[in-house]
């Protein structure tokens, strides 16, 4: 049950903040919105497409591994943007990338989600599951601000991502009892 509030820690503190780092980086406005809000949303469309054709192939418990480890890797991609600046580019390659692994990601959580819960409860158990899944990460990424104030945007992304390490060891003792 634990797993339900770590799944995608990494992906969403990282996301409390990366509208502001975007910023800082001299991203507009205009830019910011094309590509996150636009090709990134097709992004995450066509990750969680894939996220269930490889549920559906390969098993639930293998696409949770997969986008556990995507997530942490995309999200490492935000250094690379932090080190070039303002590379419109790259920019929307690091946002491709982690928006396909998030919608991938959440896919398969949402079957797991979905599979934990009872027929007669459906409803009720995923609502409580799936808010359970977002209270840790929104309460760590609140301190996100201050994180990377103290520490620099590179270093708050590796942090970041190593948020994610703890859902591996997590993911395998699940696995272990499958």
């Amino acid at each position: 049950m634990v797993f339900v509030g770590f799944y995608r820690i990494s992906d969403i503190v990282l996301g409390v903040i990366s509208y502001v780092f975007y910023q800082d980086m001299g991203f507009s406005k205009i830019e910011i919105a094309a590509a996150s809000k636009t090709f990134g949303l097709i992004m995450t469309i066509i990750g969680g497409f894939l996220g269930g054709i490889l549920s559906a192939s390969f098993g639930v418990m293998r696409v949770l591994w997969l986008g556990a480890i995507l997530v942490i890797a995309t999200n490492l991609l935000y250094v690379l943007l932090a080190q070039a600046g303002h590379d419109l580019t790259l920019l929307y390659f690091v946002i491709s990338a982690d928006n396909l692994s998030g919608g991938l990601a959440s896919t398969a959580f949402i079957a797991y989600l979905a599979s934990l819960t009872n027929v007669s409860f459906t409803a009720v158990q995923y609502a409580i599951f799936s808010s359970l899944m977002t209270l840790i990460p929104k309460a760590i990424g609140g301190y996100s601000g201050t994180m990377v104030a103290n520490i620099g945007y590179e270093n708050f992304f590796y942090l970041a991502s190593a948020m994610g390490v703890p859902v591996l060891i997590i993911l395998y003792f699940i696995s272990l009892t499958e």
